[in-house]
Formats: C-alpha cells, sequence, structure tokens
C-alpha cells in the first residue's frame, strides 16, 4: 500500500484491506468524477529511485496512517532515539565573530570546531541521566496489561528480550518516536488481542466455500538454515478473483475479519519475531521483519459492489491499521484495470501519504516479478509463480491456507 494530505500522526500502515482497493467511496456503482490513475510500468526500485530526494522526502520513507505512523531512526540495540532538537537560535551578539572566526580558522580548526558542535549535539540529543527510553516506557504499558503477546511474541523486559524490543520499537516508529502516542496504539493493540484471541483463530477452521483459495502465505528464503531476517522474504496473496459469491464471503463481517486476521497471524509466524535473537538495528527506514502483500484482482467487476463489500474493507482497515504498525512492506494490486480513479480516492482517506507510497498499481498481474530485482534474496522474482512471472510452483501448491472446512 503514499501520499499527498497529511494524516494525523500515530496512524498505522495497512496491512490487508480486502476489497479498499476496488471501492468507490459512495453507493453510486460509478465514480464519474473520480481521479484517474494510470498504472506505470515503471518498477517499484525505479520509482522509489524517483522518490529519494532529501528534505522533507526522508521523513516519508514509512507508513503511518494505516500504520500508526512512521518513526525515528533509532541505536543498534533497536532502542528508538529521542527526536532530534532543534538547534539553538544564533544571537546577534555572537552571529559577527562566527563569521570573522570562519574566515580566519585554518581548515583543521573548523574541522575540530564541526566535531565538537557534533558531540555537543549529540549529548544534547541524549536521554538525561536516569531518563526512560521510549522502549522502556512501553514496556511499563506491557508490564501493567493481563495480556501479555503480541504477533506470537510473549512479552518480556526489552533490556533482555530482542524479539519484545524489536515489537516495541515498532510502535514508537510508526508513531514518529512520539511515544504518548505510541502508548495508546499498543495499549489498544494489547486490548484489541485480549478480546480477539488471534492466535486461536490460527487453529480455528473457516468455510472452504466462503474462503477456499482466497488467501496464502509464501515464503522465500536464500538459504533454509539461514539466520538473517534480510535474507527471508514473506508474502501474503489475496486472490479476490477466486471468490465465489461476494455477498457469500464478506456478508458475515464478523467471520471476514476473523479469517483475515488469521491470514495475517500465519504470515507473522512465518517472519518469525519470536524467534529473533540477535540484536537487529530496526529504524523506520530499515526493518527486515515487513511482509510483502499482493491483492489480485483479476476477473473482479469493479462497478456494483455490494454494500457487505464495502463494509468488510471499512472494518479490516479500521482494524489493522491499529494493531499491525509497522509490517508492511509493499504492496501490489494486479490485474486491475488501468484506470481506476476512485482507488487512490478511497485510500487517502484512510492511509498516510508514506503509506500510500508503498502502494503498486499493476494492470498486468504477469509483470510482478520484475519488481523485486533489489531483493537481497537472489532471483526472488523466479521463485513467484508462473501467472506472475516467476518459474515457482502456483499458490495452491506452495502456498499456505488458514485452516478450512
Amino acid at each position: 500500500m503514499s501520499e499527498t494530505e497529511k494524516k494525523p500522526t500515530g496512524a498505522p500502515e495497512v496491512e490487508a484491506a480486502p476489497l479498499a482497493a476496488q471501492l468507490p467511496t459512495d453507493p453510486t456503482p460509478v465514480v464519474a468524477d473520480a481521479p484517474t490513475i494510470a498504472v506505470s510500468t515503471e518498477t517499484a526500485q525505479e520509482k522509489a529511485s524517483k522518490d529519494e530526494t532529501p528534505g522533507p522526502i526522508a521523513a516519508i520513507a514509512e507508513p503511518a496512517a494505516t500504520e500508526a505512523a512512521a518513526a525515528p531512526n533509532e541505536s543498534a540495540s533497536t532502542t528508538a532515539a529521542p527526536v532530534p532538537k532543534e538547534p539553538a537560535a544564533i544571537s546577534e551578539e555572537t552571529k559577527a565573530p562566527a563569521a570573522e572566526a570562519a574566515t580566519t580558522s585554518t581548515p583543521a580548526a573548523a574541522t575540530s570546531a564541526a566535531t565538537e558542535t557534533t558531540k555537543e549535539k549529540d549529548l544534547a540529543d541524549a536521554p538525561a541521566a536516569g531518563e526512560k527510553t521510549g522502549v522502556a516506557k512501553l514496556w511499563e504499558v506491557c508490564q501493567s496489561h493481563e495480556h501479555k503477546e503480541i504477533w506470537g511474541v510473549t512479552l518480556k523486559d526489552p533490556s533482555t528480550d530482542v524479539p519484545t524490543e524489536i515489537v516495541l520499537t515498532k510502535y514508537l516508529n510508526a508513531n514518529d518516536g512520539d511515544v504518548p502516542k505510541a502508548v495508546d496504539q499498543l495499549t489498544k493493540t494489547l486490548d484489541w488481542r485480549k478480546k480477539m484471541k488471534p492466535l486461536e483463530l490460527l487453529k480455528k477452521s473457516f468455510p472452504r466455500a466462503k474462503f477456499g483459495g482466497l488467501g496464502y502465505v509464501t515464503t522465500h528464503s536464500e538459504a533454509a538454515d539461514s539466520k538473517d531476517p534480510a535474507l527471508k522474504e514473506v508474502f501474503t496473496w489475496n486472490i479476490y478473483g477466486n471468490v465465489k459469491s461476494m455477498e457469500e464471503t464478506f456478508g458475515d463481517l464478523q467471520q471476514f475479519v476473523e479469517w483475515r486476521v488469521a491470514l495475517m497471524e500465519l504470515a507473522l509466524q512465518e517472519l518469525n519475531i519470536a524467534g529473533a535473537a540477535a540484536p537487529y538495528t530496526i529504524t523506520a527506514d530499515s526493518d527486515p521483519y515487513k511482509i510483502y502483500q499482493v491483492h489480485d484482482y483479476k476477473s473482479i467487476s469493479f462497478l456494483r459492489q455490494p454494500p457487505s463489500v464495502k463494509a468488510a474493507s471499512k472494518e479490516t482497515i479500521s482494524v489493522f491499521s491499529t494493531v499491525y504498525p509497522e509490517l508492511l512492506k509493499e504492496k501490489f494490486f494486479v490485474n486491475v484495470p488501468v484506470v481506476m480513479g476512485f482507488m487512490y480516492g478511497l485510500m487517502k482517506l484512510f492511509v498516510a501519504p508514506k503509506t500510500l507510497k508503498k502502494f503498486h498499481p499493476m494492470s498486468d498481474g504477469g509483470a510482478l516479478a520484475r519488481e523485486f530485482g533489489a531483493s537481497k534474496i537472489k532471483s526472488l522474482g523466479d521463485a513467484l509463480p508462473k501467472e506472475y512471472g516467476g518459474k515457482g510452483e502456483e499458490l495452491k501448491a506452495a502456498g499456505k491456507e488458514t485452516m478450512l472446512e
């Protein structure tokens, strides 16, 4: 699933909106005045390279509105660093001497002065003695809450438990290092998980007639025994063209959301944050614990969608934007019409600009494999199913599904 309109800070990434991309924002079958969107033939890497301009763009590197928000860089131990302070204003009395010194200083002296300035700034930005870090403050929330698990990770002291540190750092990153907002989102997640019991949904069987062939999880790694999280990629696939009856699949809203949550939790099992053993620097721009999403709309009519589909889309966005922050790597909408203006119209209502930046609509699903040339996994594109431009097995053979009956 980037963006132009400002969204409230503290919104998470959209990890899995069912048919959000295909729904008009009002009940009329056709949105005549919706802006059109031309599907680009550029790869995700080419698009990214164009967007890699200095300044404000750097702040959009990571999602926020359907993923609680982007985040500050962290230290090598994954603890979120404090938001840098604005440099103090230079007084009128000191401006002239500074300028004069600049004209007479030797290069070595100038370098030394710059080094000292950097050291002073680092000291100013560092937490005061005895002040708790953002991760430590989030850990206090976990300690006081009766639910002790997130994404399959049993929450423990993050100063000694790497998986917990990764999870809590994601909540800070999702909120740009804003601790109160991160606390709020974390609390909502813990409340929701206590009520929903998502890990139990992995053991629940869903009707095959409604959900069979609709969702898959695939995992690709450089080596089966690799311990490097950067050498493993996890995909979730939503094949909406396989829906046999819109009313049957989306009519029971609670059941659909439970199925969608079960699929996400299945992907998180493959991601295996709980198995992280070595500290890994997690920042808004560098985080190996994220998932690719592919939504395939082949054979789907984008007109006259029943209200049940819209309701399912809205509810899924609402849930996932809160409880699954910082888990989306890239999202591809494949086999969509070349002109689908209302898609972005709807997305802009819910998704933060930097999250929307991760969304890639494609009219030709067969070109998907070309999007992964920059992956650390060699020939990742070749591992995808043939219908998506790869050389791998079809999803039915290679993918995992939720339990069905």
